[in-house]
């Protein structure tokens, strides 16, 4: 005995797999599209505490940012941006780096906390889990330079050789030891 299909259930079989795939690809666009808007948009600048972020100091370091932080470009920042920021975004990344002038003096340092010296500006070491933050500690007003973990070390030097120039040096001011 010859079985017969039913027409309806032979374009219902067939309808299914088209319309998964093309869920499929659609979904994979409007990620996609997400990315690239991540990737190229304006970069928000979370607000924290920065005192010293409309002083002279912090308008003259903002003023004389390179265009380039190693091999990451400036980027523009959200609206309403906070004074004395800045952001670059390397190309393939979705993280940016992100320069803060005038921040508060970290927790973090004391006078135990060791400093690394790049290009003649001592800079304290804070790691996160996906960002490392690094602050200028000997130029009067702290700034705070924050890269993706893996970003390398070239954004760090660039950035130093910019608040040697603009920013006088002064002796640090750590916390005593708790």
């Amino acid at each position: 005995m010859a079985r017969t299909r039913r027409p309806a259930a032979v374009a219902a079989a067939l309808a299914l797999p088209i319309a998964l795939a093309a869920g499929v690809i659609t979904a994979a666009v409007v990620t996609q599209h997400g990315q690239t808007s991540a990737k190229t948009g304006p970069v928000v600048v979370a607000a924290v505490p920065a005192p010293a972020s409309g002083s002279a100091g912090c308008s003259a370091l903002v003023g004389a940012l390179p265009d380039n932080l190693g091999d990451a470009a400036k980027a523009e920042l959200a609206s309403p941006a906070p004074a004395g920021a800045a952001a670059w975004r390397a190309s393939g990344t979705t993280e940016p780096l992100v320069l803060r002038c005038g921040i508060e003096r970290p927790a973090e340092f004391d006078q135990a906390a060791p400093l690394v010296v790049v290009n003649g500006v001592q800079w304290l070491q804070i790691s996160g889990a996906s960002a490392t933050t690094w602050v200028a500690v000997d130029r009067g007003t702290y700034v705070g330079l924050t890269l993706p973990n893996g970003a390398g070390s070239a954004a760090l030097q660039d950035a130093s050789n910019v608040i040697k120039t603009v920013m006088p040096p002064q002796a640090p001011d750590p916390a005593p030891v708790r």
